[in-house]
């Protein structure tokens, strides 16, 4: 699955990104349902999985105009469409669950858990800067101000959440931040978790043989 958003957080407006924004945060329920109800890799999976197939199935609804979108959901969801979600692509909604059961699949637990956070948290971060206060452009409307606040909030997750070391924390925020900033044609809802798990399984390793 890839999109390409270009500039596409300027077709909605930056209240309704901020709307969207918050929809986003409330994610962080997931990984700290991971964690608190200290659930194991199959139990997440199993709850996780039959919450994507029915989000991308919303996703279809939409994308192919069905009844329950335009007669339903559309009034709930519709103002937070971007352009690019409008032309034929996913939402982020069903590209973050699509990515929270990949990572719970692929990583350990601290892991899996640090790597979604620093999605739902820098992406946030990145747009709620970056537009109103990003002056210095640099890829694809993406800008240094933005990315600068996507990586404080990044290190400062990688110091608090429990499980990973502050060297292989630091490694995932900065991999998380750069994957935010260059996502290229996929998704960084998918890119971001998934390569900054896979840093921060790496460092983890190499830290542990040396």
């Amino acid at each position: 699955m890839t999109v390409n958003k270009g500039n596409s957080d300027n077709q909605i407006s930056f209240l309704h990104e901020i709307f969207r924004k918050a929809t986003h945060t409330c994610a962080l329920v997931i990984p700290g349902g991971y964690y608190f109800l200290r659930l194991s890799r199959g139990e997440m999976l199993a709850i996780m999985i039959p919450i994507t197939i029915a989000m991308i199935l919303i996703d279809v609804s939409r994308l192919r105009q069905w009844r329950f979108w335009t007669s339903f959901a559309r009034k709930i969801g519709g103002a937070i469409i971007r352009q690019h979600e409008i032309e034929g692509d996913f939402t982020g909604a069903s590209y973050i669950l699509i990515s929270v059961c990949l990572t719970v699949a692929l990583f350990e637990k601290p892991i899996a858990i640090a790597a979604l956070v620093f999605i739902i948290v820098g992406d946030t971060l990145a747009a709620l800067v970056g537009r109103p206060y990003g002056r210095h452009r640099f890829f694809r409307g993406k800008s240094v101000e933005g990315s600068l606040a996507c990586l404080a909030g990044t290190f400062l997750v990688s110091m608090i959440l429990p499980g990973i070391s502050l060297w292989v924390g630091a490694v995932g925020a900065v991999i998380a931040t750069v994957v935010e900033a260059f996502s290229f044609n996929v998704d960084d809802n998918i890119s971001v978790p998934l390569l900054s798990g896979l840093s921060m399984t790496l460092t983890d390793r190499v830290i542990t043989f040396l």
